[in-house]
């Protein structure tokens, strides 16, 4: 199973730039690129907990869940 994150579409859709969403979640600019990138291993439950809450969305709302 491959899971890949949806950020860069929830950002497109939210109309919100990467600068943006790290100012409003304290998240650095660099990390958030990993992430919008799919350049990142895993991420922390506390990293998610401030996506979801500031972007206002579930986590299945931020992940893609893909079979091999």
């Amino acid at each position: 199973m491959m899971i890949k994150n949806r950020l860069s579409i929830v950002l497109g859709e939210q109309r919100m730039r990467v600068s943006e969403l790290s100012k409003l979640t304290g998240i650095s600019q660099n990390a958030l690129n990993k992430i919008y990138h799919n350049k990142t291993k895993g991420i922390d439950f506390d990293t998610l907990n401030k996506l979801c809450n500031t972007l206002q969305i579930n986590s299945q709302e931020l992940f893609e869940f893909t079979p091999d």
